[in-house]
């Protein structure tokens, strides 16, 4: 680990002012776009595309597998975020694989809200199907609120009667709106990015009123019985650390193949520090390994890029 390079995240992270009065969706909207968008890596070119009726951003690394194909589901708390405050991430991920990749814009509360974004992962994830992709060659990744989307994504395909992926990544996945981890008020103090309230006030926007431990809303309740091989990735500073230990534990006892990394001193996603953080860097090919090994031969893949 460079512990330099780890406390300057930490020491850029926690000077982002607060603001004093809650800002609006719109006003939240701005300001993360400002923050996180970062183009695509050198190589991957994007196309703007539809898929299952959304916006979509596809990425394709150069020399891309002619099969095979990732659907990225991007974070923001159901909120905010885009394909384009994504690009960079979706895009490494999609150079270390060797596979082109599709990055959704579902839809975001409040003006949507639940179960308007698990619909429309669905639907994306069923048109890669009816456009003739082998679910054996798909694989899903998405980070935080997209991380939580991907599960339920996958809940919502097996309900629906529809074949599981190859594999599935997620990047410090929210997994549970009832705020019920112990690390939610444990490692408050630790995380730079959120505290409990800042959490809450995502699920109030996405869930209102609703039942908040719906094993689409919080995947964490459900049986995950017939998911694929999952490999979970977070922080050890983060309040949603025990979303992803305890979803990779009721992963394991359905039976899954899951995978968890607790990243020592780390923050909420921060895969997105690439080329700014060794550790950032790492993870990513790890990623890309799992999800590379998962298609194999089918693909062809496996060709993580060296660093």
């Amino acid at each position: 680990m460079s512990r330099r390079q780890r406390q300057a995240l930490v020491a850029r992270l926690r000077s982002v002012p607060r603001p004093e009065t809650q800002p609006t969706p719109a006003e939240m909207r701005g300001s993360f776009a400002a923050a996180m968008t970062r183009p695509a890596p050198e190589g991957v070119a994007t196309r703007r595309t539809v898929l299952g009726g959304r916006p979509a951003l596809d990425l394709e690394p150069a020399g891309a597998a002619d099969r095979g194909r990732l659907l990225y589901l991007h974070g923001g708390g159901y909120v905010i975020g885009s394909s384009d405050t994504h690009t960079g991430l979706a895009g490494e991920l999609a150079a270390r694989t060797g596979l082109r990749a599709t990055s959704v814009d579902y839809r975001l509360a409040p003006e949507h809200p639940f179960p308007a974004a698990v619909d429309d992962g669905l639907a994306a994830y069923r048109d890669l199907l009816a456009t003739g992709a082998d679910p054996r060659e798909i694989v899903v990744a998405g980070d935080s609120a997209g991380g939580g989307l991907s599960i339920a994504t996958l809940l919502a395909a097996r309900e629906a009667g529809l074949p599981q992926p190859a594999a599935v990544v997620v990047f410090s996945p929210w997994v549970d709106l009832t705020l019920s981890g112990e690390s939610m008020r444990t490692k408050e103090d630790a995380d730079p990015i959120f505290t409990e309230a800042d959490v809450r006030a995502y699920a109030d926007l996405y869930i209102g009123s609703g039942n908040r431990d719906h094993p689409l809303a919080s995947p964490v309740f459900a049986d995950l019985a017939g998911l694929p091989p999952m490999l979970v990735q977070v922080g050890a500073d983060e309040v949603l650390l025990d979303d992803a230990v305890r979803l990779a534990a009721r992963a394991g006892a359905a039976d899954v193949e899951a995978t968890l990394e607790i990243g020592p001193g780390l923050p909420h996603v921060y895969q997105t520090e690439y080329g700014r953080l060794d550790e950032a860097d790492a993870a990513l090919d790890r990623a890309a390994r799992f999800l590379a090994g998962h298609l194999g031969a089918l693909v062809g893949t496996g060709h993580v890029r060296e660093r």
